[in-house]
């Protein structure tokens, strides 16, 4: 099972479109996963037209009609993976012990809201992950998502994928 993780795309704030390679890799996936932060409800009436499965919420930029639609968390199981998608987790310090804290029913947890991709396990084996930004990089050297397969109920080949400069 192919997987697109992307958040904080800002459109039309931060750009006027998703970059073409992320739209490529969202027509291929499988599932796509978006971690808040859409700003207007044509971006997500976009993304529920070109996904074949969208697991999403909503993000603190996202107004009431994009509220409406989206819960403030997502959650599936995918291939026996349990996953939850939510926009905040806090601060970076001590991001670990509050996530196992509040999500230990769960293998995968996508983020976003900082705009910095993320990569960890914590202690009690939640995998925490935050693909970046797509359109808003803000101090990163680059626009980013990600991209990951779920076999036999495990999460492999997480890679994270940077963008042309715009």
């Amino acid at each position: 099972m192919r997987l697109v993780l992307t958040t904080d795309t800002h459109v039309p704030k931060r750009a006027r479109d998703l970059p073409a390679p992320l739209w490529a890799a969202i027509d291929e996936a499988d599932v796509v996963i978006h971690a808040g932060d859409w700003v207007e409800v044509p971006i997500l009436d976009a993304f529920e037209s070109r996904s074949r499965r969208l697991i999403a919420c909503y993000g603190n930029n996202d107004g009431p009609a994009l509220r409406a639609r989206l819960p403030e968390i997502a959650r599936a199981t995918l291939d026996g993976l349990r996953l939850a998608v939510i926009h905040e987790t806090g601060d970076a310090n001590g991001r670990e012990r509050r996530c196992d804290e509040a999500f230990p029913d769960t293998d995968v947890l996508v983020f976003g809201h900082s705009h910095i991709p993320w990569d960890t396990t914590t202690p009690a084996g939640l995998r925490l992950l935050n693909p970046g930004s797509p359109t808003d990089r803000r101090r990163q050297p680059h626009y980013t998502y990600m991209t990951a397969e779920i076999q036999a109920g495990k999460l492999t080949a997480v890679t994270l994928h940077n963008l042309p400069p715009r």
